[in-house]
């Protein structure tokens, strides 16, 4: 089946607005807490969001086998299943992403967030290979994701642009590191530009970006979103002084490796457990807990 053959049969996907790439909580024994998890995506799916990243990096994916994302998932769909969620993927054996791209497609998901292949570092060619295989492959849109910092692979722009010929790839996750590359992808229009930095979030919704993938919007939520529909409305003089009291939050949640930071924030708050993380992640120091509290204290 041909690419364009195959996307006529799949529901078009709009990935614009805020997109909160969730965190798997963890029992003190290691297993994935599914009633925190549940607890969590209850919280966070009335705040105005457009859906949730399942089992991406703020996932600590890596440290999960297929088994737990597939029950991970199913629990983020029965708790809010009027949300759309996409998977995110990761690797770097083509053959065995691709045999789980299969196996996802019997999942109700709107799409797959997909990296470079890790530590592989291959050439602009193999990155279009890559991508081209996995788009051919899954039932549902693509959004690329452009994090050389953890993968070792730069998308150029003219990779970018030759993966947006794809009737599949849709969108971008855009953690490049590169404005010019940024506003040049914007421009085009053929892929939905999602800021996958937080910090970048105003900067790319307002220079015309879709929207963002944020680890730090599991915290004020609602703030988040509301900054992006202030954009969205062109009301930048109401939306900066929003998106200026919100940096200090953001820095310090990522003051240490996420997710530990948001994972002690949530259960200082009571909607996870303790925050426990899979090895090699730890949990945030105890300065850095300490700092969290005296932010929710100020915010509450």
């Amino acid at each position: 089946m041909s690419p364009s053959s195959a996307v006529s049969s799949a529901a078009p996907s709009d990935f614009s607005g805020l997109w909160v790439p969730l965190i798997t909580p963890f029992r003190r024994d290691g297993a994935v807490d599914h009633a925190s998890l549940t607890a969590l995506v209850r919280r966070l799916a009335p705040t105005g969001i457009a859906g949730f990243v399942v089992c991406g990096s703020t996932g600590e994916a890596a440290a999960l086998d297929e088994v737990e994302q597939l029950a991970v998932l199913a629990t983020v769909a029965a708790a809010a299943p009027a949300l759309p969620r996409v998977m995110g993927l990761s690797g770097y054996h083509l053959g065995k992403t691709l045999d789980w791209v299969r196996r996802l497609a019997d999942q109700d998901l709107c799409g797959l967030l997909v990296p470079a292949p890790s530590y592989i570092r291959p050439s602009q060619r193999g990155l279009l290979t890559w991508f081209t295989a996995i788009a051919d492959a899954s039932r549902v849109p693509l959004i690329v994701y452009d994090i050389p910092y953890r993968t070792g692979a730069t998308l150029s722009l003219d990779t970018l642009r030759a993966l947006a010929t794809h009737p599949r790839i849709r969108a971008l996750k855009d953690c490049g590191g590169d404005m010019a590359k940024t506003r040049a992808l914007i421009a085009d229009g053929a892929l939905q530009v999602l800021a996958g930095e937080d910090a970048q979030i105003f900067s790319t919704v307002a220079e015309g970006g879709a929207g963002a993938i944020a680890a730090s919007t599991h915290v004020e939520t609602a703030k988040f979103v509301q900054v992006l529909r202030l954009i969205g409305e062109g009301r930048l003089a109401e939306a900066r002084p929003v998106w200026q009291a919100l940096q200090p939050l953001i820095a310090l949640l990522f003051a240490e490796p996420n997710p530990a930071p948001i994972k002690a924030w949530l259960a200082d708050a009571g909607v996870i457990g303790d925050g426990c993380l899979r090895a090699p992640m730890t949990p945030a120091s105890n300065a850095v807990r300490e700092r969290l509290r005296a932010a929710a204290q100020a915010e509450g």
